[in-house]
């Protein structure tokens, strides 16, 4: 019996240990997923599945790309990195974008959260001559996206 609860104790405080290593993302950390490109060559929206999403499931986004008038951005280009920042990590699989499925919106496939906590994604768009980044930070907990 005593074994059982130090055991449990233990596991418990483990757990917990775990959690906190994960940290906390910057409280001023933007979770916007429509905001201007860096240098302002673009408008870019991160569209996540309808369907939500979980822990260690593998889902597709849509990312739209517009100029700053509204316009929807064809035949553009866009490499994808990302990962934890706080962990030093990338994605535990490889993202890409695949296909425009409609004018200046693409699909991002092969995403996978496999932890809950702050990840960064990060887009090198090039259409035609101009060139721009985004970066987009989520917070995922048990329940998904945080809004």
């Amino acid at each position: 019996m005593l074994r059982t609860a130090i055991t449990t104790s233990i596991t418990a405080a483990t757990f917990a240990l775990l959690l906190s290593a994960c940290g906390t993302p910057p409280k001023d950390i933007d979770l916007s997923l429509q905001h201007p490109s860096a240098q302002g060559t673009f408008v870019v929206r991160m569209d996540p599945p309808a369907t939500g999403l979980a822990i260690n499931q593998m889902h597709a986004w849509h990312v739209r790309v517009a100029t700053p008038d509204g316009q929807p951005v064809s035949r553009a280009t866009i490499a994808f990195a990302g990962g934890m920042p706080q962990h030093g990590h990338g994605f535990p699989t490889k993202p890409r974008v695949t296909r425009e499925v409609e004018p200046g919106v693409y699909a991002l496939e092969g995403m996978k959260f496999s932890m809950v906590g702050w990840w960064d994604m990060r887009l090198a768009i090039r259409a035609g001559d101009a060139a721009d980044a985004a970066v987009f930070n989520v917070v995922v907990d048990e329940n998904g996206l945080r809004r």
